[in-house]
Order: C-alpha cells, then sequence, then structure tokens
C-alpha cells in the first residue's frame, strides 16, 4: 500500500497543490529602521494571502509569520514557504492584488540575488512541505534549471497526472 495520501491516488489535478519558496537577503536585520516599512506590512500581506483565492497554507512561527524561521547559515535571509491550489492562484495573489505595491518596493529592503530566490513544485494535496523540502527544491533549480522537480513562474510544468510522477 502507498504511503501517498488518498487524494494523491487520483490521477488528475484536483490531486496535486503548488508549494512555493521564495527567499530573500535584507539589506539590514529586521529590527534596523531601513526595513520598519517592511515590516510595517507584514501582517497585512499575509492575511491578504491567507484570504486570496487559492490560499491553502503558509510556513508561520506563533508570531503569525516566518520572519523567525532561520533555513540557511545567514541571519538576514528571509523564507517564505506556502502552498496553492494552483500556478494561477499564487499568480494572481503576487502580481494582481495588494501584495504588488510591496513587491515593487522590495529593492529599498532586498539585496537582488544571482541565483534562483523563488521555486515552485507539485506536492500531494494535503501535503505541508518542510523546511528541507522546500531548500532542496531551491537548490535543485538553481543548479539544474526549470522542471517537473522545480521550476518557476517563467517556465511553469504541469501538475503529474498519476501517482510517482513528481
Amino acid at each position: 500500500m502507498s504511503d501517498a495520501p488518498q487524494s494523491a491516488r487520483v490521477a488528475g489535478p484536483e490531486a496535486w497543490h503548488l508549494a512555493q519558496v521564495n527567499v530573500a537577503r535584507m539589506r539590514a536585520p529586521l529590527e534596523d529602521p531601513l526595513l520598519a516599512g517592511f515590516v510595517a506590512q507584514l501582517e497585512f500581506v499575509n492575511a491578504l494571502a491567507d484570504r486570496s483565492p487559492g490560499f491553502v497554507w503558509r510556513l508561520q512561527t506563533d508570531d503569525g509569520d516566518a520572519t523567525a524561521v532561520r533555513a540557511y547559515d545567514d541571519p538576514l535571509i528571509l523564507f517564505n514557504l506556502s502552498v496553492w491550489v494552483s500556478v494561477a492562484a499564487l499568480r494572481d495573489y503576487v502580481y494582481n492584488s495588494a501584495h504588488r505595491e510591496p513587491l515593487r518596493e522590495r529593492k529599498q529592503w532586498f539585496v537582488p540575488m544571482d541565483t534562483a530566490h523563488l521555486a515552485l513544485w507539485w506536492v500531494p494535496a494535503g501535503h505541508r512541505p518542510s523546511v528541507q523540502e522546500a531548500t532542496e527544491r531551491l537548490e535543485h533549480l538553481r543548479r539544474h534549471g526549470p522542471g517537473p522537480t522545480a521550476f518557476s513562474f517563467a517556465k511553469a510544468f504541469d501538475p503529474p497526472v498519476a501517482l510517482g510522477q513528481r
């Protein structure tokens, strides 16, 4: 018998959700006045995600966000991990909601990265990816480029159609 959730045993896109990880290197520690504009918007942006169509889950601590999660040794790297029903749902939240305003302002708070900072991949519906899983997917994208294992908005892949194709 398979260890996959029952929903993942069903062929078809409804058995899959989209996981996303993105990282950003802050220009200063979170408590620095330089990041005050970013910090002031966190609660609003997270609440916006939580009520957006297609949102499933996001990694968060008891504080309601993931700013205390350290996936890397560098304490200036922020880590964001969430699950959505589709690429379209996530894209709509990122680019077509009030989230786009802080996105446009990100250069004030974050250093541009010279490697991939976002990775997308399909997970069985009901699965909550771990920090380790997410960092592995991002590293895979950085090393191998987009493919079914990890991809980007620019080169997205459809969900697997049968168990074992992820």
